[in-house]
């Protein structure tokens, strides 16, 4: 996938989880305490940003590694089980970079370039 641009930044899934949460947005004054233990190095390597009256939101950045995110656990799961269903935007995402072929039964195959980009992504150890 375009050699992941997540390489750089490996996140743990407890920064997944805070990235999730400000995606879907923050309920009330205060952050949960997984957002408040993350937002510092998040918003360091911009995946974050911390308005003037304290609003987290995501960057753009930020919404493309989770969108990414998206893309490879969407790879894995149809590389465990070909009828697994992906998300729309996902699938046209991996169609249109030829990482997976639709099947005439249903669901998807992974294409040789679909594997050695799993390969990339388990080599990155992400």
């Amino acid at each position: 996938m375009d050699k992941m641009a997540m390489k750089n930044e490996k996140l743990t899934q407890d920064e997944y989880n805070a990235l999730d949460e400000v995606k879907r947005g923050i309920k009330g004054e205060r952050v949960s305490a997984c957002v408040g233990r993350n937002t510092k190095r998040l918003t360091g390597i911009k995946l974050f940003t911390i308005a003037k009256n304290g609003r987290i939101s995501l960057t753009d950045k930020g919404e493309e590694i989770l969108f990414l995110r998206r893309c490879v656990l969407g790879l894995r799961a149809v590389e465990a089980d070909p009828a697994s269903v992906l998300d729309a935007d996902v699938a046209q995402f991996l169609g249109k970079k030829s990482h997976i072929v639709p099947r005439a039964e249903g669901g998807y195959d992974i294409s040789d370039k679909g594997r050695e980009s799993l390969a990339d992504i388990a080599r990155q150890g992400l």
